[in-house]
């Protein structure tokens, strides 16, 4: 009888934990193009949300990152967006906060970026997070299409928690560098701001509360891309004649902005805050000759923010304030004859 009782419990038990698996294993659902997967209720809900924006570095999740969007989703049905068949999100997202729903959504083509009920999941949703891979692929599938204007909607309208990580976090400034052909390297770059590489787009795309002056960077300490990042902010000035600012945390850290532009950093890295002024322009900035941005070595103000795991740091983005500034802090950066210099203030 023992023997039994025994395999009776084995088998109870066997069959709640798959009916567990079952309930939060994605599933894909007919009817909704694009979806690689949903978990949840596939019924739209209604949730008080309070906006902003996770810039993410790549290289890992930042589980703080996501829980304080999920706070600020107010529990409702969250989209992941992909171009690169990357559904890894969905039980990630589920297993850190109480939401109605997590979907991702690859969208490789422009006829799917404008399908209407692609489109309108991406509406209904009350947090979006866009993934990693590769930031061309968004900007030639999505741009000008139903789904840059829905998640335009969420940002501007909506007012929704919407993050991303790598390429996804590099599309969400407003000056963004695409990586179309190749990805930059700092010394390369430095040597020549003209090289084919720099691909830097002017607001065309997505519009972000408090980030159509900026331009991120990401994997920042982790790939040393301080140089790339500082070339870009170079060439946005020669060529646009707007001063931008940069915002660039390292993997596993995200810049997480409120809705009133207060930033905080969490993960376990760092993240900078770069200022530019409108009286130090680059020096020389041309094709085939070294990136020359000396300005008496303060070229640029940058604000270094160590991360921590329930969010370090403040700093406003809604105006790049100093005096705002704590938690971190202040260096000069220049570059002599293409090479980054940094000095602490």
């Amino acid at each position: 009888m023992k023997g039994y009782k025994l395999i009776g419990l084995l088998t109870v038990t066997a069959i709640y934990f798959s009916a567990c698996q079952q309930q939060t294993a994605p599933r894909v659902m007919p009817g909704r193009p694009a979806s690689i997967g949903i978990i949840g209720d596939t019924a739209d809900v209604t949730t008080p949300v309070k906006g902003g924006v996770a810039l993410v570095g790549g290289g890992g999740n930042v589980d703080g990152a996501f829980q304080w969007m999920i706070e600020r989703s107010g529990g409702g049905d969250v989209v992941v967006l992909t171009a690169s068949n990357n559904g890894g999100y969905n039980a990630d997202i589920d297993s850190l906060g109480k939401v109605n729903s997590v979907e991702t959504l690859n969208i490789t083509s422009r006829e799917l970026a404008n399908n209407d009920t692609v489109a309108q999941i991406i509406r209904n949703a009350e947090m979006l997070f866009i993934a990693g891979g590769d930031q061309s692929r968004y900007m030639n599938n999505w741009r000008g299409t139903k789904t840059g204007t829905a998640i335009n909607y969420l940002l501007q309208e909506k007012k929704v928690p919407v993050g991303g990580t790598s390429a996804g976090c590099a599309i969400l400034s407003g000056l963004y560098y695409s990586g179309e052909g190749g990805s930059a390297v700092s010394d390369s770059v430095l040597a020549n701001p003209y090289d084919s590489l720099v691909t830097v787009y002017n607001n065309d795309f997505l519009h972000a509360p408090y980030l159509s002056l900026v331009i991120s960077d990401q994997h920042y300490v982790k790939r040393h891309r301080q140089g790339r990042h500082v070339t870009f902010m170079s060439r946005i000035i020669t060529d646009h004649g707007v001063f931008p600012r940069g915002i660039a945390p390292d993997e596993k850290t995200a810049v997480c902005i409120d809705e009133q532009g207060m930033a905080k950093v969490f993960g376990v890295s760092k993240a900078y805050f770069i200022l530019t002024d409108s009286l130090k322009k680059p020096e020389l900035c041309a094709k085939g000759q070294p990136l020359q941005w000396n300005c008496n070595g303060q070229a640029l103000k940058v604000y270094e923010v160590p991360a921590s795991a329930t969010g370090n740091g403040s700093f406003r983005v809604s105006d790049f304030d100093p005096a705002a500034a704590s938690g971190g802090t202040w260096y000069w950066w220049w570059v002599e004859n293409g090479v980054l210099k940094t000095k602490q203030i």
